[in-house]
Order: C-alpha cells, then sequence, then structure tokens
C-alpha cells in the first residue's frame, strides 16, 4: 500500500512540475493503471480520470504557497517586511483608490492636496453642495502613512503586545493603522463598526486594550461605553471634529492632527516578532453568541492572501473592488492582502452598495470583485441597468455564493471564473473550489484523501456531538452523508496550525482530541458539509442550524436557498421550532416582506414543487426586514427564540393547516390550540 501510494505521489508530483502539459500523459496512464490493479477498482479509476487535473492544479498551489511560507518562516518575515518589498518595486503604482463624498466651495476640476500628500483627489461638481472625490493612494504614500503610524505609537510608550481597538468603517487609513502599528509589534482589535452598547463594549473589553481608535462618525456609540472600559483607556479618533463637545467630554485626541506631525520615514526600531506571531484579531460574526477575538499571526495572514492569489488565476496587474467590511477577513485579508503583498490595486469602498456595484466595477476598470454571504443574490435582485454588461470583471472570488444562484449570477453579469472558498478566519481546514464546480466550497482528493489532513465526521443529531467508534475514533463520514468538517493540528506547520482565540477557554472549545488517530488533535469547524464521490464538498449548515423534522434532517441553508430565489432573491432565515408534544423541530420560516400583498396560495404552491414534504415551513413570518450581521450573514437567535407567538402588529405569522392545504393566520386562539396539542401538525 505504501509502495503504492508512493508511486502516486511521484507521478502527482512530476504532473505538477509539467503543470499539466500533455507529454507526461502516457506516463500517467501507465502509473494509474499499475494503481488500479492494486486497487482492484474500475469505479475509482473514473475518479482518478476525473479528478486527477484538478488536483494536480491544486497541489501545484499548495507547493508554491508552501514553498514560499517556509522562506518567510525562516527569514522570519513580517507582513510590513513584505509590504516594504512591494513598494520598492513600483513606488508610484496606485496601492488604494477610495471614493468617498464631502460638502466644499469650488470650481469644477479643481485638485485637493490633502494631508499627507495622498494626491488625485478631485472635486467632482461646481461650486457647492455634496460632491465626489476620489483619493489614491501610492504605495509609497501608504507606507509613508504606515511610517507616521509607527512614530505615534512609539510616542506613545506602547510596546510589542499591547493591543489597540479600531473602530471605524472602511477606508484606506484602516489598512494604514493596524500595518503601521505591525510595524512596532503592537497588535490591533479590529472591531465591527455595526457593534453598539453591550457587544461593542465586550469586544473592546476581551481584546485588553490600552486605546481605542475611532472614526468621529462612530462618536456617539462610543461615548455609550466609555463609562464602562478600563480608567485608563485612551482615546484617538478620525475624521471632521467640528468642536464636538462630546469628543472634548472624552478627553479623544486627534489622530490626524498627530499623524501630520509625525515622521514619514521608517522608525528606528527593530521587531522581535517572527512569521508565526501575532499580527491583529478579528472577530467572529457572532450569529451564535457573542463575537470572539481569532488570533491572526503574520503566516496565517499571508496563507489566506496568497492562496487567494495563486488559486484563482490573479495577476498584478489586476485592479480589486472591495466593498467588505475591513473588520473582516474577508475584506482585509483576501481583499486588501492581495494590494499588500502581491501589489495588485484595489478600490475601497466604505460599505456594500447593490445599486452602484457595477457602476462601480465599469468606473475603476476593476477585473476582480470579492463578494461573501448574500451580496450575490443582492445584486441579482437588483434591475437590469448598462453597467452590468459593461465590465472588465473576469474573477469573483469569496464564500457564501449559494449554489441556488450560482449559475444566474455567472450568467447575467458575465463573469468567467468563480473562485470559491471555504475557511473561517481561524480555521486550519481551508477548501478552495479551483476549477470552478457549481455549488462547491472546495474539495479534498480521492486519490490521496491523507495528503490535506481534513475529514467529515458523523456527528449526533443537533448537537453537533462527534461520534465514535469502538477504539474511540472519530467515525469518517462516506460520500452523499453530512458530517462536520475537522481539520488535523500541526502548530510546527504554518498551513496546519490552529492559533485560537484570545481566550484560551474559547481556544479549548473548537479542539477535539483521538479524531484521526490516537493522541492527535483536530479543530472542529462548526460546520456541516457534504462530500460528493469526486471529493467535492457542499456547505449544509452551521452546527446547530439543521433540525430533525419527520424523521428527516432539514439543512436550513437549503431551504433558505429555495425559498430566497422563489420570492426573488429575498431576505429569508429558516430554522426549527419546538412544538409541545411532537417529536423533532418544526421548520419555521422569517421572510423579509415590506408592504403590498403576500400571496401564501402561490407562494404554497410553489413551495410544494421545490420542496419535499418534510422541510416545507409548518410556520411562515412576514417582517419588515431579516437582521443580517455586517458581512450578510442571517441573524436566527432572535427570531427562533421568539418561535411563533404573535405579538407584533407590523409582523404576521402564518401556519400550514395540512388538513385545509393552506397557510392560516396564526391567532391567540390558534397558538393556545397548537401548544395546548388540539392542533394536527
Amino acid at each position: 500500500m505504501h509502495l503504492m501510494s508512493g508511486v502516486l505521489v511521484c507521478l502527482c508530483a512530476f504532473g505538477a512540475v509539467r503543470l499539466l502539459s500533455l507529454p507526461w500523459f502516457c506516463s500517467l496512464l501507465a502509473g494509474l493503471g499499475l494503481f488500479v490493479v492494486w486497487r482492484g477498482s474500475w469505479k475509482f479509476i473514473l475518479v482518478v480520470l476525473r479528478t486527477i487535473k484538478r488536483d494536480l492544479m491544486c497541489l501545484a498551489v499548495i507547493l508554491r504557497v508552501k514553498s514560499s511560507m517556509d522562506r518567510n518562516l525562516r527569514n522570519r518575515s513580517t507582513i510590513p517586511a513584505l509590504f516594504a518589498q512591494m513598494v520598492t518595486r513600483h513606488p508610484d503604482k496606485p496601492a488604494f483608490i477610495y471614493e468617498t463624498t464631502g460638502e466644499v466651495r469650488t470650481q469644477q476640476g479643481i485638485q485637493i492636496n490633502a494631508c499627507f500628500n495622498i494626491s488625485h483627489i478631485v472635486v467632482k461638481a461646481d461650486c457647492i453642495s455634496m460632491f465626489i472625490i476620489f483619493q489614491v493612494w501610492s504605495f509609497r504614500e501608504l507606507q509613508e502613512r504606515c511610517h507616521a503610524v509607527a512614530h505615534w505609537a512609539l510616542a506613545q510608550g506602547w510596546a510589542e503586545g499591547d493591543v489597540v481597538a479600531l473602530y471605524m468603517e472602511s477606508q484606506p487609513l484602516v489598512a494604514a493603522l493596524w500595518l503601521g502599528l505591525a510595524m512596532i509589534g503592537v497588535e490591533t482589535a479590529l472591531i465591527n463598526h455595526n457593534l453598539r452598547q453591550h457587544s461593542l463594549l465586550h469586544c473592546v473589553s476581551v481584546s485588553g486594550a490600552r486605546a481605542m481608535v475611532f472614526g468621529t462618525e462612530m462618536r456617539e456609540a462610543v461615548s455609550e461605553v466609555s463609562g464602562s472600559l478600563q480608567p485608563d483607556m485612551v482615546f484617538f479618533s478620525s475624521g471632521e471634529r467640528d468642536d464636538d463637545e462630546m469628543l472634548r467630554s472624552l478627553q479623544v485626541q486627534s489622530l490626524d492632527a498627530l499623524l501630520d506631525r509625525s515622521p514619514k520615514h521608517p522608525p528606528n526600531y527593530t521587531l522581535r516578532k517572527g512569521f508565526n506571531d501575532r499580527l491583529f484579531y478579528i472577530y467572529t460574526s457572532g450569529t451564535t453568541g457573542m463575537p470572539k477575538p481569532a488570533v491572526v499571526v503574520h503566516s496565517r495572514y499571508y496563507r489566506i492572501a496568497a492562496f487567494g492569489f495563486y488559486s484563482f488565476g490573479l495577476c498584478r496587474d489586476d485592479i480589486i473592488y472591495n466593498c467588505l467590511p475591513l473588520y473582516h477577513s474577508a475584506g482585509t485579508i483576501m481583499g486588501v492582502g492581495q494590494c499588500l503583498l502581491f501589489g495588485l490595486t484595489v478600490v475601497v469602498r466604505r460599505k456594500f452598495s447593490a445599486s452602484r456595484f457595477w457602476d462601480d466595477c465599469a468606473k475603476h476598470n476593476c477585473t476582480v470583485i470579492i463578494y461573501i454571504g448574500e451580496i450575490c443574490r443582492y445584486l441579482l435582485a437588483q434591475p437590469v441597468r448598462p453597467s452590468e454588461a459593461h465590465h472588465c470583471v473576469r474573477v469573483a472570488m469569496g464564500n457564501g455564493l449559494r449554489q441556488s444562484v450560482w449559475e444566474e449570477f455567472v450568467q447575467r453579469f458575465r463573469i468567467k471564473r468563480v473562485g470559491e472558498f471555504y475557511g473561517a478566519t481561524e480555521c486550519n481546514c481551508s477548501l478552495i473550489n479551483i476549477d470552478g464546480k457549481v455549488g462547491a466550497c472546495g474539495f479534498n482528493s480521492r486519490i490521496l484523501p491523507s495528503f490535506y489532513p481534513i475529514r467529515l465526521v458523523r456527528v449526533q443529531g443537533e448537537n453537533g456531538q462527534l461520534l465514535r467508534d469502538s477504539q474511540g475514533l472519530c467515525i469518517p463520514c462516506l460520500p452523499g452523508e453530512p458530517g462536520m468538517l475537522v481539520g488535523r493540528i500541526n502548530h510546527t506547520d504554518p498551513l496546519r496550525r490552529f492559533d485560537g482565540y484570545a481566550d484560551q477557554d474559547a481556544t479549548n472549545q473548537k479542539i477535539a482530541h483521538n479524531v484521526f488517530k490516537m493522541g492527535d488533535s483536530a479543530y472542529v469547524s462548526g460546520d456541516v458539509l457534504v462530500m460528493d464521490e469526486y471529493g467535492y464538498m457542499y456547505f449544509r449548515d452551521r452546527s446547530g442550524d439543521t433540525f430533525r423534522w419527520r424523521g428527516e434532517n432539514v439543512s436550513t441553508t437549503e431551504v433558505e436557498g429555495v425559498l430566497s430565489r422563489l420570492l426573488g432573491h429575498t431576505d429569508v432565515a429558516v430554522y426549527g421550532v419546538s412544538v409541545p408534544g411532537v417529536e423533532g423541530k418544526a421548520g419555521m420560516a422569517a421572510i423579509a416582506h415590506t408592504g403590498g400583498q403576500f400571496d401564501l396560495d402561490a407562494f404554497l404552491i410553489a413551495v410544494q414543487k421545490a420542496l419535499p414534504s418534510y422541510a416545507r415551513p409548518v410556520f411562515l413570518r412576514l417582517m419588515p426586514c431579516v437582521d443580517t450581521t455586517g458581512t450578510f450573514k442571517i441573524q436566527k437567535t432572535q427570531v427562533q427564540r421568539e418561535g411563533y407567538k404573535p405579538k407584533d402588529s407590523l409582523e404576521e405569522i402564518y401556519f400550514l393547516n395540512s388538513c385545509a392545504g393552506h397557510y392560516e393566520a396564526v391567532t391567540d386562539e390558534l397558538y393556545s390550540a397548537i401548544m395546548e396539542g388540539r392542533v394536527c401538525l
């Protein structure tokens, strides 16, 4: 067995070196013939022929990324040092393009030199009122701003390992701040700018931050929690101050003024941190609890960005449209990382706008877009506009593109390549869909499944408990069988590390032992996926989202995709609710619906055609909007807790009367009858 595996490894490596050229094909077939004799399965050879090109493509990427990471590890490289190499290559190339609005009295076409010599800020309107300006930060200008940040931080007396909380809307300064702080080893906690009150206070407190930097647009939110933060917390703000009394009362210093006075040359400082040391913290989305600060080390930042660059055919001349929040890994690592580490230009948008998306892409000649969550569905829900057919975008990369909208998205917007990937900020079992398989979030090789040590393992029902065999090991899933994704931990390998969270208890909760073999440890993703016979992986649900009804497992993600498509790509949250005296959980769908009549009969007819009986929603909740996170993940916790009891005049709740064959409004009387078991489900 080991001999034949070695033969196949050699063949794969040979093919990767030749980059899928034809001359090695005959030799490969001969080797595969020997392999088939050993395996004794012609079905397996069909799998090999179907997947060998994909596997070799991925092998080439892995070897390239692994080689560069090993080199950076030996050299004790850091993200600021790697960025400095990019600056040396093309100091005057645009690094960031940022579009914002303001108010001024001037003449059309006048160029304004902003502080810090950020050039090409052009007024787009005459004389007065609101205007649009473009800030173009060259690589040199970005580096100078980072140097100013480093000098400012040293003047504050901060040292390596200290933490600064950063709380502002997306703009190039966000990248300059965490990168400049990293030059002297200070770590940044990237706070979700949508958080308020208790959630905001929690995120700042658990980071252990000594100072808080915020945009003046967040002044009220900061004021609400300032009294509960540690007494020696220091505040800095960036943006228009307008002699604000609130800022004075908090003794907030003007960061912009301090940076203007800071030197632009490199600080006289020798960084002791290396490639595997902490860079910053990114928080989990908090869909199932309070957000947790995940540790991002320099090597993890490089790994995520590098896999995106090499896997999806990016090149250094690409221009990326990044409308994702910069407190999130997709926006600040997969997006901004292409700029810092590979020299691409990134167009930064303050926030996502479905109506302006394609206009912006066309205007800035963007060739790559980054998506996450429901962005693609939101774009499909927009009316057709000329710019969606007159853009230069060839690659869309991201995660969370639902299978139900994948092909429609590609066809309508003429996207040549979709680079879907899977992976939480902190996980060590990331997946990439390198060949554009519709609906797949990645794959694992069926030829050499142990080469990349990840696995789907069986779990028990709704609680997500890992099932064990008689030896105490986790039980691998067969193709077509949903299971929990896990990845073996190896702290000596930058690709297999699990750096966890700022809180050690939270870290321990994500680690399981005796998974692949006795004595090992593995990261438990909390996500349920399913693998087909060719090794392609498809996302099913987050652990706990799948519920059981009528003896069948119902995937909330799949039902959400179907219902959203039937309703014209509207927001839908699907979850299970308990009904007294009934086994399992009944399906309930919260649907965003504002104004107009909701045709319940037409909806039921469509649902009956599209979904099996056990997956059809028993309860409907029509509400003005469905809550989402800042990264467009559906929030279910609150609506699931509220269940199906009628209480809000702005909302309507319906129950599927299976005997009558239609949905009927849930009144107080009907609710009591359901709770008392007098209604047949």
